[in-house]
């Protein structure tokens, strides 16, 4: 590795196909947006897109470890929203996402934790569970959390796919320019300077 090299600033946002950049084209996806926008303000930065359409919380764990190489300095976990949308019970990706956070605390490898919301046809016992996994977790690892991924992308179908799921490139725009000031922060609080 060059001298050059070790300064760029790794993140690897892992998570699932809204991470993984379902159904967009080369350059369209949420990593990619926002490797190019940190780049934009001057940080030598990389954004590896570790993310695998219908990804669950327990597939998630099970690939962990080899999909987060050392020498990653933040990693953007996005995951969950495929165990709700099964209906499987919110402790299983609870302990998922506690184990996932515990192996990366372990590896000294910082977390910006990015939330997701639970349907609301799912019902209030559900919903109220599932959506206090994430801030529960953020507070018990001290990590931050982002407290939902497609904050002001969910219901706005011109921001959304056909599907009414994912979001279309001018969705991605957006989850990238909300989320933008809390990467920053994070960066700059694990050391990373523009």
């Amino acid at each position: 590795m060059s001298p050059a090299r070790a300064e760029t600033f790794s993140i690897v946002g892992f998570g699932d196909s809204l991470m993984a950049g379902f159904s967009l084209g080369p350059g369209e996806g949420f990593t990619d947006r926002l490797q190019a926008a940190l780049k934009a303000k001057g940080y030598d930065i990389s954004v590896a897109n570790a993310g695998v359409s219908g990804d669950t919380s327990s597939g998630g764990l099970a690939r962990l470890d080899w999909s987060v190489p050392d020498g990653t300095r933040l990693v953007i976990l996005e995951l969950g929203a495929n165990d709700m949308l099964r209906g499987v019970s919110p402790d299983v990706p609870g302990k998922n996402l506690d184990a996932m956070l515990e192996k990366l605390k372990q590896r000294k490898i910082p977390v910006l934790l990015a939330g997701m919301r639970a349907a609301p046809n799912l019902g209030d016992d559900y919903q109220e569970a599932f959506d206090a996994i994430y801030p529960r977790l953020a507070a018990k690892y001290g990590v931050p959390l982002y407290p939902f991924f497609l904050d002001g992308v969910a219901g706005h179908p011109d921001l959304q796919l056909e599907d009414g799921l994912h979001p279309n490139p001018r969705g991605v725009d957006v989850m990238v320019e909300r989320i933008l000031p809390v990467v920053e922060k994070a960066i700059a609080d694990n050391g990373g300077a523009s």
